[in-house]
């Protein structure tokens, strides 16, 4: 197990010294994808580069639990924004082969005595990248079915679901036009949803929302109050500039207690890996 942890060490620190080299090396790899990677971090606020780095240090420690909260927070944030799939896995693939490349060239240049047992390090790495793999699926699938189930319910002026990320946080993203009927259904089924599964933050991401009228803004605000009351942290992602503008020309502030974020991304971030 010592022996393990040292190699996880070195190849680690060769790894974050020679990032450049890797950086280049995976762009050759993903041929498709390495077009894409200013588009993807403008909708979606990804940044593959960097995830990249994260995600093979995740590897490389063995890191189980991070690496699929990871995964989680990566399979969310691409359903939200309906990124390609095809292109996240041409992405993790070309990282695969990239991190061998250096676990190669990290052997030839270690002492012959510590030679890596590559046997159990190919079984090890492998199981890690499809355990992200695995994990990144099921919860963009999980993620997209309910968005589906939303937009569904949208045509009803029914819209708002309550999608769990774990015991204690949920996702309320809204889609479309926010009336007046609309937030009344909005308050009833989040009030409701705090108390029964015992929610103690709940992130609502706006950015499906592209305008608001003063009324409803205050409506929304009164929600999250009551949120609070039950014990229930509002987080507020995607608020959209015509919204802000009205808000301020109107007065309207959100409570100091209600965070606001600009993406659902940093929201995963921070109350899912974090």
């Amino acid at each position: 197990m010592e022996k393990e942890f040292q190699h996880s060490s070195k190849l680690k620190d060769f790894f974050e010294k020679n990032s450049k080299e890797f950086e280049e090396k995976l762009l050759s790899e993903a041929v498709n994808v390495k077009d894409k990677i200013n588009e993807i971090l403008a909708i979606g606020n990804i940044d593959l580069i960097k995830n990249a780095h994260n995600l093979v240090v995740y590897i490389i420690k063995g890191e189980e639990e991070e690496l699929k909260l990871f995964a989680k927070q990566e399979g969310i944030a691409w359903a939200a924004h309906s990124l390609t799939l095809s292109f996240k896995l041409e992405w993790v693939q070309a990282i695969r082969r990239t991190l061998w490349i250096f676990i190669e060239q990290y052997n030839e240049l270690s002492d012959k005595q510590t030679t890596l047992n590559f046997f159990r390090l190919e079984k090890e790495i492998n199981n890690r990248v499809d355990t992200f793999l695995n994990t990144f699926f099921i919860n963009y699938s999980t993620y997209k079915d309910s968005l589906i189930i939303a937009q569904r319910e949208l045509v009803g002026s029914l819209s708002v679901p309550i999608i769990p990320i774990n015991t204690s946080v949920c996702i309320l993203p809204l889609i479309g036009s926010l009336d007046a009927f609309r937030i009344s259904i909005l308050e009833e089924k989040a009030l409701t949803e705090i108390d029964v599964s015992h929610i103690q933050t709940l992130i609502m991401d706006l950015s499906g929302i592209a305008d608001m009228e003063p009324q409803v803004i205050d409506h929304l605000m009164k929600v999250i109050d009551g949120a609070s009351l039950m014990g229930c942290k509002t987080v507020i992602t995607g608020l959209r500039a015509e919204v802000v503008r009205k808000m301020i020309h109107q007065g309207l502030s959100f409570d100091h207690t209600t965070k606001t974020l600009g993406t659902l991304q940093q929201a995963l971030k921070e109350y899912l890996i974090s």
